[in-house]
């Protein structure tokens, strides 16, 4: 890997970004903005995923009332979503937000902009800059309308800016973050913009941020999919994991099976990883053991012998291996069960 851009720090909260500290992972909630059970239900869904900050819309004073809320129970800090109207950001402010997203050519005229700015600087509070190529003036590249926003609030003595120019196109992302890494030593944080669904919205966000992280391009991140916000986070984390800049999650060799398989695998294996991830929440710090699923005996035994604990399938059964050593057989009802027994004594 390459080394990391060095940009300026700042804290949201008590996550620091930028600064060469650890990349972190963000997402937004879609729940109803007015509704504080379900925003709340939803953030703490995330949390326990991995999410390192949250993001909630404000688009209008009742839903600041409801971020107020939120913030008050939340156990991570939460970015605040502004557009149009700046009294939203003076409202978000005013309810504890961590940080304020906004493009501030679309909250009024300069005294606006200098409203907020006075009041997020009075808080510590920082503002991520953040241009889509959806919302583009004619003439703008995504990195000329991005320093001009952060121009204008540096025109008002504010520093403390992070950005992102995102864009639905894998090469025109890696284009843009590139030229801006050159021109601007703000934090930078990275997406594609309505990626898609889970699976080409997966695959086209990890071959962007992939790129640009290996590139040392990126202090934060977000994986925007049609999809539920947790998803987006797990995506981030794993994204975050493959290049090495956070610490391998829960570790599962599994097989993709073929027809001598005689075991509902898809559905042990998406079990015994769930397990594992709400172990690791529940022990952080904890190494995690490493745990093979495989269908059939021609590569399970010898993955057996490099995991933990593996399950090697039979028909309807597996066979149940510790350290590489056969223990016993097991149902395919009681195999998930089994695995977590032996993962919680290692």
């Amino acid at each position: 890997m390459y080394r990391r851009t060095q940009t300026r720090a700042l804290k949201v909260g008590n996550v620091c970004v930028g600064g060469g500290a650890r990349v972190s992972v963000q997402t937004m909630g879609n729940a109803d903005a007015h509704d504080a059970s379900a925003c709340l239900a939803q953030l703490l869904r995330c949390a326990r995923s991995g999410c390192d900050i949250y993001r909630l819309t404000v688009p209008d004073l009742r839903a600041a009332e409801v971020f107020a809320e939120v913030r008050r129970q939340s156990p991570i800090p939460i970015v605040a979503d502004i557009h149009f109207d700046y009294r939203f950001a003076l409202a978000a402010l005013e309810a504890g937000a961590d940080a304020l997203r906004l493009n501030p050519g679309n909250i009024g005229g300069r005294d606006k902009v200098q409203a907020v700015a006075r009041a997020a600087k009075a808080k510590g509070v920082p503002i991520r800059v953040g241009v889509n190529s959806g919302s583009l003036e004619n003439g703008e590249t995504l990195v000329s309308s991005a320093l001009k926003h952060i121009k204008l609030l540096e025109n008002e003595g504010f520093f403390d800016i992070a950005v992102s120019v995102k864009s639905s196109s894998v090469g025109n992302t890696l284009s843009a973050y590139r030229e801006l890494a050159e021109k601007t030593d703000c934090p930078l944080h990275l997406g594609v913009t309505e990626a898609g669904t889970a699976l080409p919205g997966t695959v086209r966000s990890s071959v962007a941020l992939g790129i640009l992280l290996d590139e040392g391009i990126g202090d934060t991140v977000r994986v925007s999919l049609t999809d539920r916000p947790e998803n987006e986070v797990k995506t981030g984390l794993e994204i975050l994991r493959s290049l090495g800049l956070r610490a391998p999650g829960p570790a599962i060799v599994s097989c993709p099976t073929c027809g001598r398989t005689k075991v509902g695998l898809f559905a042990v294996a998406a079990a015994v990883e769930a397990e594992l991830e709400r172990f690791q929440f529940a022990n952080p710090g904890k190494t995690l053991a490493k745990v093979a699923v495989m269908g059939c005996a021609v590569n399970g035994p010898g993955e057996a012998k490099g995991a933990d604990v593996a399950l090697c399938g039979g028909d309807g059964e597996f066979l149940l291996y510790v350290k590489g050593s056969q223990v016993c057989k097991v149902s395919e009802k009681d195999a998930v069960g089994k695995v977590m027994e032996y993962v919680v004594s290692l």
